[in-house]
């Protein structure tokens, strides 16, 4: 009971003192894309260019394509090519299409709202595509201070560099700042940089699995931070 208050303590602690929130956006703002539909789609596309298997082997979606052009480039540069067109446009299509039947979810903004009312600063990670997050949350610019999807960064999360530019654009530590997620990915990479971790629970991933990854906090939705201020 007392290890149970103590975390407890140590949460309120860590939120009220954050100045800083960089927050996942699907699963976590707003409802998750189906990415193990998405993951078959582009698996069944980069076989079909006869990119074997043990290439694919334990990467992200995006990482696949890449991996696929690399193994491509060194055999048919014109297939490379061809494929990576085609990768990149069906991952996009897919993000879009799928934004277009989305919103946040709906505690959301006001959430955001109350959240840099007490003085945070607010930023966004994903690995969506720029259209698709301001196809689900037209107008996220009016909430959060920074967001920076796939298309405006070079290095994608789990790349840390992802969150550290987040950091950077909103000039503050990483010590002083909070990262929320629905996804071990999102827990790792904020623990990679000293954050703060909170897990949420409208994602992917269980309390288990977040705790394991690193988080130091685990609620049911984002907008549950608002007790801890």
């Amino acid at each position: 009971m007392a290890s149970e208050t103590s975390r407890r303590a140590d949460a309120i602690s860590a939120v009220a003192d954050a100045s800083c929130i960089i927050f996942d956006f699907d699963g976590t703002l707003a409802p998750n894309l189906d990415l193990p539909d998405l993951r078959r789609r582009v698996i069944e596309l980069t076989r079909a260019h006869g990119v074997p298997d043990e290439v694919l082997e334990d990467l992200y979606i995006v990482e696949i394509v890449t991996a696929a052009t690399r193994w491509l480039a060194d055999r048919n540069p014109q297939s490379a090519q061809n494929y990576h067109r085609e990768g990149r446009d069906l991952i996009t299509n897919f993000e879009i299409d799928a934004a277009r039947q989305t919103a946040p979810f709906p505690e959301i903004p006001q959430a955001l709202s109350q959240l840099r009312t007490a003085d945070k600063r607010l930023g966004v990670v994903t690995r969506n595509c720029a259209q698709a997050v301001r196809t689900v949350f037209k107008d996220i610019d009016h909430f959060c201070d920074s967001v920076l999807a796939r298309d405006d960064v070079i290095h994608l999360k789990p790349d840390a560099r992802h969150v550290r530019q987040a950091l950077d654009a909103l000039e503050q530590l990483p010590e002083r700042a909070l990262m929320v997620g629905d996804g071990a990915l999102d827990m790792r990479v904020g623990r990679s940089l000293d954050m703060f971790c909170v897990g949420v629970l409208t994602g992917s991933g269980s309390s288990a699995q977040l705790k394991e990854a690193g988080a130091q906090l685990v609620l049911p939705r984002a907008s549950d931070l608002l007790e801890f201020l």
